[in-house]
């Protein structure tokens, strides 16, 4: 079988895979997100994990049989682009070609999908999601995405369905989301939401080790290993953040069980592998209270894929376009 490639874009990383069709990964590579430079220096950092990828491989990016790259943000996977990536440096308001770029960069077919669909996707045909015909994917992350499955079918409804990061969980006195909102479950439990909170404290005089341990660590932001740190430590202003995470995490996905009574939800994402073990009961807790049907709640479950969740997902976008429109998993 001719091999595929595979971009996942986040907040803080590129993971870029080479791969037969979602099986285990022959070639990866990871680089950093770009803060600087905008959409055309992420897509050259996004070609230049692929390439890496490739090489690994023992492969030229030309000979793939396509590339899948995923992204976050509204993505028209007709037209190529990727507008209001919000979360990533320069792409906020900005609609860019991303297909386009990438063609161009490594010399194959390229599709581009919503980056928590293409993860939910790989979970559905190869993870998590196998014992379930329906059920929500929960990437939390640099912010918090989501994904509907509802009897084997990725629901994508006009092009915006699942963003359950932007359920409204605080009615008053909510803080803005980076959509423009106020109140959404992402002001509250996204990762760079979390980093500003934590910030506006640190300012305003609450001691935290947040801080020392990322300049420590060498990192730049408070990525989820940072936060993991600070807890370990017993950081009270970290303790005290994350637990308003959880909390707001539990009261939107309950909201979207309420609504769609699936059976399963996978939790994936950065911060969501990372603190499964850690923080899986208290959410399964901050679930249940919201829940409408209390008998019934819905199995919270870790996404299996892991950090290559995404990537792998992406490769899978290309049976989207195969000329016998493929589509083993009935995903659409």
């Amino acid at each position: 079988m001719a091999l595929r490639g595979g971009i996942d874009l986040g907040g803080a990383k590129i993971q870029a895979v080479v791969t037969e069709a979602g099986r285990e990964a022959a070639g990866q590579s990871r680089h950093p997100t770009p803060v600087v430079g905008g959409p055309e220096a992420i897509a050259a950092a996004m070609a230049a994990a692929l390439t890496e990828a490739a090489q690994a491989a023992g492969v030229r990016t030309d000979a793939l049989q396509g590339v899948g790259a995923c992204a976050p943000g509204d993505v028209d996977a007709v037209a190529g682009t990727v507008t209001n990536a919000n979360n990533l440096t320069g792409w906020a308001g900005v609609t860019y070609d991303l297909c386009a770029d990438l063609e161009r960069r490594l010399g194959t077919h390229v599709r581009v999908g919503n980056d928590v669909n293409a993860a939910t996707l790989g979970e559905v045909r190869l993870g998590a999601g196998l014992p379930y015909s329906s059920l929500l994917g929960v990437f939390w992350g640099s912010g918090v995405g989501g994904a509907i499955v509802l009897d084997g079918v990725l629901w994508e409804g006009r092009g915006a369905a699942g963003e359950i990061g932007h359920v409204v969980v605080c009615f008053q006195g909510g803080r803005r989301c980076s959509c423009g909102n106020l109140g959404c479950m992402e002001a509250y439990a996204g990762r760079g939401p979390m980093e500003t909170r934590a910030r506006e404290l640190h300012e305003a005089g609450r001691k935290t080790r947040l801080f020392e341990l990322m300049m420590h660590r060498g990192k730049d932001r408070l990525t989820s290993g940072v936060w993991e740190r600070a807890l370990e430590h017993h950081d009270e202003l970290a303790e005290e953040l994350m637990a308003e995470a959880v909390k707001a995490l539990g009261a939107g996905i309950a909201s979207a069980v309420n609504l769609l009574d699936v059976p399963a939800v996978v939790l994936g994402g950065g911060m969501g592998l990372r603190f499964f073990e850690r923080l899986h009961t208290s959410l399964e807790a901050s679930i249940q209270e919201h829940l409408f049907d209390h008998d019934h709640p819905p199995d919270l479950v870790c996404a299996a894929l892991g950090d290559l969740g995404g990537a792998i997902g992406a490769t899978l976008l290309l049976d989207e376009a195969s000329p016998a429109g493929g589509n083993p998993a009935g995903v659409r």
